[in-house]
């Protein structure tokens, strides 16, 4: 049985292939590539002359049978346009069949857009999220900003460069004017690492942009937590105006950064309260 080997490619400047990474492309029977044409540049570049065969988003599902067919038989190498497989790129459902079907999957390392923009951000990095690329929608967008709002962890995120000036409004519109990083076509010759307000980002690429796009953006500030009695007064109010003790525990400490299993407490503590209350009412 083969090894399907996740390898990780240049995000723009060629001399960031490892000497693995042309070790293993080197060795391996197939290559499994996001853009065969792309793959061809790389390989021609350093002189590696294997057998290509497409895996994109729009053929994965097609193709995962046809790889497991050749791991029976060989070593398969998967590579993306750029950076690391299956990192917002297509190679997750080929990687969990392989898995399933008990071939050796091994990483690569390579090149990540992400934790590259991170580094350099001036933000702090001991602990993010990753978002992914931000959803198309407005709405989309917003919802899933929303749901990382109180987080204060830094956020990173991938955008296409002509819905940057969308995206920057719907971050200072949910998540407040924070600090920002653009960071625009990373080890490429035009490389531009812009720092500074969600709101000067928004002047400063108001008339449009172009190239591969990583944002990477403050958590939440930290803010005083609520004493006792401020989360007994939201949750009271909460529940007198029909909330039930799940909901108004998420709410309550989504906005007192208390924990939750202590609000929890809380919520039945005046929910039993209520409930005696109007039964003596009755």
């Amino acid at each position: 049985m083969g090894t399907l080997f996740v390898v990780g490619t240049p995000i723009g400047n060629l001399g960031d292939i490892s000497l693995r990474a042309l070790e293993v492309l080197r060795a391996v029977t197939q290559i499994v590539a996001e853009d065969t044409r792309r793959a061809g540049l790389l390989l021609k570049r350093f002189e590696i002359h294997k057998p290509l065969i497409s895996l994109f988003e729009h053929n994965e599902a097609l193709r995962v049978d046809w790889v497991l067919a050749a791991l029976e038989s060989g070593d398969v190498a998967l590579i993306s346009e750029a950076g690391m497989p299956g990192l917002s790129d297509p190679g997750y459902d080929l990687i969990r069949a392989a898995i399933d079907r008990g071939f050796r999957v091994t990483p690569i390392p390579g090149p990540t857009a992400a934790t590259a923009a991170l580094v350099v951000s001036g933000l702090p990095t001991d602990s993010f999220v990753f978002l992914g690329f931000l959803p198309r929608r407005s709405s989309e967008r917003r919802s899933l900003l929303e749901s990382v709002a109180y987080l204060p962890r830094t956020l990173v995120a991938y955008e296409a460069p002509h819905r940057l000036a969308e995206s920057l409004a719907d971050v200072e519109a949910v998540l407040g004017d924070r600090q920002i990083v653009v960071a625009r076509e990373l080890t490429k010759v035009h490389e531009e690492i812009w720092r500074g307000l969600v709101s000067a980002a928004r002047a400063h690429f108001a008339d449009g942009v172009l190239g591969e796009i990583t944002l990477v953006i403050a958590g939440s500030p930290p803010e005083p937590a609520w004493d006792e009695s401020a989360v007994r007064e939201a949750l009271h109010q909460a529940m007198v105006e029909g909330a039930g003790t799940g909901a108004a525990t998420r709410e309550v400490t989504k906005l007192s950064h208390w924990p939750r299993r202590e609000v929890h407490r809380l919520a039945l503590e005046i929910a039993r309260g209520l409930r005696t209350a109007d039964a003596r009412s009755e």
